[in-house]
C-alpha cells in the first residue's frame, strides 16, 4: 500500500494530468506574492471598459485572457500547478470584485399553447402504438415472411 501511495504521489507530483513537470515543491508564499500583480494589471485593464459593459464577456475577453495567463504563469513560476485552492481564491476575489452585479436573470419558463403541448404528447403515444401493431401483426405472419 505504501509503494502505491508513493507512485500516486509521484505521478502527481511529475504533473501526471498532462501539466509540465514539477520537481520543486510548490512556494505558496511566493506566487501568493506574485498574483496580486496580476490582479493589478486587469485593474488596469477594466478601467478601459465602462464599468455596465463588465457583464458583457466581449467587451473584456482579452484583459480576461491575460489575467488568466498571468496567474498561470505566476503558479508556474512557484512551482505551482495551476489551478490551485490559492490561486482559485484569488481569482475568486478579483470575480467578486468586478462581477459581482452579473448574476444571470432567471428564465421565467411557460408551457407551450395546448395545441401544441397536445401534439408533442399524442405525437409519441401514436408512434408506439403503430410500432407495437406492426411487431404484433409481422410476428403473426411470420410464415410469409
Amino acid at each position: 500500500l505504501s509503494f502505491f501511495l508513493f507512485l500516486v504521489n509521484g505521478l502527481m507530483t511529475l504533473g501526471f494530468a498532462g501539466a509540465r513537470q514539477q520537481t520543486e515543491l510548490c512556494n505558496e508564499s511566493l506566487m501568493l506574492e506574485k498574483l496580486p500583480a496580476c490582479g493589478r494589471s486587469f485593474e488596469e485593464m477594466m478601467k478601459k471598459v465602462d464599468s455596465k459593459k463588465w457583464c458583457n464577456l466581449t467587451e473584456f475577453i482579452m484583459y480576461y485572457d491575460n489575467f488568466t495567463q498571468c496567474t498561470e504563469r505566476e503558479a508556474n513560476n512557484a512551482s505551482c500547478f495551476w489551478p490551485n485552492p490559492l490561486a482559485e481564491g484569488f481569482i475568486t476575489g478579483i470575480h467578486k470584485q468586478f462581477f459581482s452585479n452579473c448574476t444571470s436573470e432567471k428564465v421565467h419558463w411557460e408551457d407551450p399553447p395546448d395545441e401544441i403541448l397536445i401534439t408533442l404528447i399524442l405525437i409519441p403515444v401514436m408512434l408506439t402504438c403503430a410500432m407495437i401493431t406492426l411487431v404484433v401483426w409481422c410476428s403473426k405472419r411470420s410464415d410469409i415472411l
